[in-house]
């Protein structure tokens, strides 16, 4: 499985969500190898995650991404949004996780 942060550049705010997507799988103890990048929103096709997370604002520059997949995060920093969101995903795909 892989998870991808998307923003407008591929490299503030994306790696800043991409670290905190890899502490979360850390704290909730998943073993399942998922792997977390970060890229530009305008570089991102369908076949390149399972799961794209990004900021609202970029939602329409995210339309060619599979609607399920695209997780919208309403505040970047806020890392209960961030857990609930993972989890939720977690246990859709049925990943055994604290």
């Amino acid at each position: 499985m892989k998870f991808e942060a998307l923003c407008q550049s591929g490299l503030g705010s994306s790696f800043m969500v991409q670290m905190n997507i890899q502490n979360i799988l850390r704290e909730e103890n998943v073993k399942e190898e998922i792997i977390v990048e970060h890229s530009d929103v305008g570089s991102a096709t369908p076949d390149q995650a399972d799961y794209f997370f990004l900021d609202p604002t970029l939602e329409a520059s995210a339309a060619g991404l599979p609607k399920d997949k695209v997780i919208i995060l309403n505040s970047l920093v806020d890392a209960e949004e961030l857990k609930e969101k993972v989890n939720k995903i977690l246990d859709k795909e049925n990943i055994a996780h604290d």
